[in-house]
Formats: structure tokens, sequence, C-alpha cells
């Protein structure tokens, strides 16, 4: 079967989201065939270049989301009247409030709310759609997303009556803001990666992400009927609105913004084949963002569990740890909550004074990354002053900083095995990959309620609230008093990561999946006879069979296109021999 990947930022390129996961994926399906096409996040990842590709990879298409230069199209007075159509009813679709009427019922059982969801969704994926056919045969929208016209017609939307009430309030700079963020989320329209020949010649779209990474996958199916798989290991929604919180935007640019990106979630959503996230909290989220319960299939990151196994097999209470050295591995910055974890740390020392921790990582990127590790650095300076066992020794302080690839720390694995206990202080988790990694390795576990880390510690840890430090000292310290508990909840989250988190099973279930998906959609090939008329039954059952075959495209069935093409004839009956 021929796969279209769909990645945002990510796989091929060197750096970027998703690319160790997409690479595993590609590489266990060898028996399929893949077709990337990437968006690119910035010149930098561009210019770092590409991870080297497997055989299987057919085929690369690139594509900027950081730049767009001017595409030359001047559109004359039809095509900017269709462009000022279909864009104004976009606006009013992401402007608009669905009326919630406190539990009364529209026709048929559904509630009001839903009703006028349901018509915002028809209204925002119609003039998505039209867009879209605009700009297939203008030759793009680059030129007419950035105009005067796309602002004003933000402007409209805004001053409607029902308008969200924070889009009334916004001004021109607002507006300014809003419709380059949505011309940047929109340039997958003007790609021509939708032909025969690119998209609509696959037999499965898979997109490795939710909001434009998805888009391209949405006009497959809607120019070509090609199936839509979606996977979300972090939600994008949900990204984004953490992202909008923290940025310096008045509050109609973000009310409009959420808006525009649940919208765009939304479309996606009721339009896949099927959404596979990778917990159980990102499916709550989905379903909250519109997604049907009967589309959605968890399916567990993969992860190489072979890196981890010599020190996984060797956790076996043999001494090989320090048994009074708690661990904490991961990116430095204030999501994982060190200052929390810092505090704890005081109270452990309180009970268990020989205990040291160790806390292993590099400060995420940028200013802020760097400014909170000094900060981290600081309040560990002053809580733990150097300690000297003797009058002639020389003071050290039972809090360290330490990056992979040092003397003392040479491998991640390495950095599991030096404690007993590993830490988790985040207050804000997706799916925690620390965490797994530390099951790998067999080692017990201490983690505050955040994201999916109860489903994936499943038991095998010790769990507690975020931004409590003495409930996390508290665990901690009972974990320290007892190795007879650590050995066998270090078993059992090896045993569990065994079974659930590995490379294999995230290779199998996708396997599955896209056989499922190719078997439920229908055929998109025509065999005509001689007279140019459909000839039933005539594409056989082994065209879904993975093989070489599968390259020969009949005739691609989106729209009604009869005449596009020559006809493939269908074989000629043998003439009757005389005498039969």
């Amino acid at each position: 079967m021929r796969i279209g990947l769909l990645t945002e930022g990510g796989y091929p390129y060197v750096s970027g989201d998703a690319r160790l996961w997409c690479d595993r994926l590609v590489r266990g399906l060898e028996q399929h065939e893949f077709d990337i096409y990437a968006l690119s996040r910035s010149e930098r990842q561009e210019d770092e270049g590409w991870i080297q590709l497997p055989p299987q990879v057919s085929r690369v298409r690139t594509a900027p989301l950081w730049t767009a230069e001017d595409d030359g199209v001047v559109h004359g007075r039809r095509a900017r009247r269709r462009f000022a159509e279909c864009f104004g009813e976009l606006a009013a679709a992401v402007c608009a409030a669905p009326a919630v009427l406190d539990g009364s019922e529209a026709s048929g059982g559904v509630t009001a709310s839903e009703a006028s969801r349901a018509v915002v969704a028809d209204r925002f994926g119609n003039a998505l759609y039209g867009l879209a056919e605009l700009a297939r045969d203008e030759g793009g929208l680059v030129g007419a997303l950035r105009s005067e016209g796309a602002v004003r017609a933000l402007e409209r939307a805004c001053r409607a009556p029902g308008a969200l009430r924070a889009a009334r309030t916004a001004r021109v700079p607002d507006l300014l803001s809003v419709a380059a963020h949505i011309e940047r989320a929109l340039r997958p329209l003007s790609l021509d990666w939708y032909e025969d020949d690119g998209l609509g010649s696959v037999d499965l779209c898979h997109a490795t992400a939710g909001g434009e990474a998805a888009l391209p996958g949405l006009l497959a199916l809607h120019f070509a009927g090609v199936p839509l798989l979606v996977t979300e290991y972090g939600v994008q929604l949900r990204a984004h609105y953490l992202a909008s919180s923290a940025a310096e935007e008045s509050s109609a640019v973000r009310a409009l913004l959420a808006a525009f990106h649940g919208a765009l979630a939304a479309e996606v959503y009721r339009r896949a084949a099927l959404i596979t996230p990778g917990n159980t909290h990102a499916r709550r989220w989905q379903e909250r963002c519109g997604a049907d319960r009967a589309k959605l299939r968890t399916v567990y990151p993969g992860m190489e569990a072979a890196r981890f196994a010599e020190v996984g097999e060797r956790a076996d209470g043999s001494g090989c740890a320090d048994p009074d050295t708690l661990v904490w591995v991961g990116r430095i910055e204030p999501a994982k909550d060190l200052i929390s974890l810092l505090h704890s740390f005081a109270e452990v020392r309180k009970e268990a004074p020989k205990t040291r921790l160790r806390i292993v990582g590099a400060p995420a990127d940028g200013p802020e990354g760097a400014l909170y590790l000094a900060h981290c650095k600081a309040l560990a300076a002053q809580l733990f002053p150097d300690e000297a066992e003797g009058v002639h020794a020389v003071g050290d302080n039972p809090v360290s900083f330490e990056e992979i690839g040092g003397p003392e720390v040479p491998s991640l694995a390495e950095a599991y095995a030096s404690g007993s206990v590993v830490v988790l202080s985040s207050v804000i988790e997706g799916f925690p990959i620390s965490l797994v990694e530390a099951m790998f390795c067999g080692r017990a576990t201490v983690s505050t309620d955040v994201g999916a880390v109860v489903e994936v510690i499943g038991g095998t840890g010790l769990v507690v609230p975020p931004r409590n430090p003495r409930a996390l000292a508290e665990a901690c310290v009972a974990l320290l008093r007892d190795p007879e508990r650590r050995a066998r909840l270090g078993a059992a989250a090896r045993a569990r990561a065994l079974e659930l988190f590995t490379v294999e099973q995230n290779i199998t279930a996708f396997h599955g999946i896209y056989l499922e998906i190719v078997s439920r959609s229908p055929v998109r090939r025509l065999v005509v006879d001689d007279a140019g008329d459909p000839l039933p039954f005539g594409v056989p059952a082994e065209v879904h069979v993975p093989g070489r075959w599968t390259e020969a495209r009949l005739m691609v069935t989106g729209r009604p296109r009869w005449a596009a093409g020559a006809p493939v004839r269908a074989t000629a009956p043998l003439p009757a021999r005389e005498g039969a």
C-alpha cells in the first residue's frame, strides 16, 4: 500500500517534533511504500537537512510554513468575488458564538448548542474547501490572504451580531495580527500537492499531528477521496492554548485564534477515518473538541527498549545503584517545577540526611531555559550549603546538575542507573517519556498526577498531587526506606513498559490500522468497457494487498470526471471457436 505521510516541523528533517517515531514507523513498515509531504518551521531546520531515509520512501515533497513568497497570482474580478465570499464565510464561522440554551432540545434529541456547533462546523468546512478550490483553479491564495479585503472581512465578522464578545473589541492591529496568523496556517491551500500524481495517488494519508499538518490530508480527501488517519501524541489545540496564554497578545487576538484553531481541529476530527491519540489524556481533549468516540484508537508511542536493556535486567536489588540517590531526568523548564522538587528534597533530607539528588538534563531552548536553570542552581545553593564530612574535608552540595555525555553520566541509561528512585515533579505533562525510560530501566518512580502519568504508571509507582512538596517528599522517603518495595515496583514497571510502550507494539498497531482503513474505504478506481461504461467488479480484491501492482492507477475518482484521460479498456472476451 502507498502511504502519504504528512508532517509539520519534524520528519524527515534532522531536528523537530515526532522525528524519531516517524522514522521508526517508516522503517518498521518496510512492506509499504511512503510518500512524505513535510511542512518546515524555520530556515534553520531546512539548512540542517534530512536524516537518511530508508528505501521504502519513494518521494519527499516539502514546503515552508515560516515564509511565503508572493506567488504572483493576480485575481480577476470573478476570482476576487469568490475569495471575498469564501473568506467572509470562514471569518463569520470563526467569529460566531454558538448559542447555549440550558438543556433545551432541538429536533431529533440534539441540544440547541450541539445543533448550533454543527451549523458553524459546516459553515467553516464549506468555506475552507471553497478557498481550496479557488487556490487550485487560480494558482494560489498567498496574496489574497494578505490583502486588505481579508482584513476587512475579519472586521465585518467581528462586528456582526452574535460574534464572540472578545472579538467585538478587536482593533486594526489585532485584525492584522489575526489575518497574518490565518494566512500562515492556510498556506497548505496554495500547494500543488493534490493532483493525481501527488496525494491523489496514495491509498491513505497519515497526518502525524493535527492542525496545519492535517490540512493537506483534508484537501486530499476533498479532491480525491483519499482516507485520512490523524495521530496526535500531543494535541495541537492544547499546545496552541498553552502558547497563547504566555503570548503578549490582546484578548481579542487570543479569542479569535483560539476559535480558528478550534474550528480547524473540529473539521480534522470530523473528516478523519480514524484518530489515534497517544494516551487517554489526549483522547479526552479530542473528544471535547468534537472527535467521535467511535473513531478513536489509543496507540501508545513506541520507544527503543534495547538501549535500556542492560540497566533494566540488572535492576534486581543487586546493589548496582546508589540506594540513597534520587534521580530527575528531563528538559529543565518551568513546566517541570524543579522549584517544588528542591523544596521537597529539603524535606527528604530531614528524614534521610544521606540522600542525594541528581538533576540530569539540559535547559530548554532560549533565554528563559537558561534563566530558569540559573534560578534552580541558586535555590539549591541556598537550601543546601556545601557540606563536609570532617574539618579537613572539602564541602559538597547534595544536589548536582549534570548533562548527558559527561564523565559521570555518559549515557541516558546510566543516568537512570545512578539512583534507586526516579522522580517526576511536573505541573504540565503530556506523555511522560522520561517516566517510561525509567520503567524500562526497572526503577521505582514517584510522580505528580499530571497528563498521562497515572495511565503510564498503571500502579507500578507512587503518584502524588502536583505542587505539593510535602507529599512528594513523603513518597520518596517511603521508597528510600523500603528496598524490597522498590525492587517489586521496578520489576512491575519494566514488565508494563515492555508490554505497552515498545516500538514493536507501535508498528504492529499502525499496520493493522492501515489495513482496516483501506479495507473500509471505497475503491477509487474505475474500469470501463469498450463503450466507456463502468465495468462492475472490474477491480479485483487484491488491489489492496501490498505489492508493486498497486502503483498502476486506473482512474482516480474524487469528482465526476468521466472524460478525464483515456479510459482503461477491459479485457476483451475471446472469440468463439468454430465448432464450439
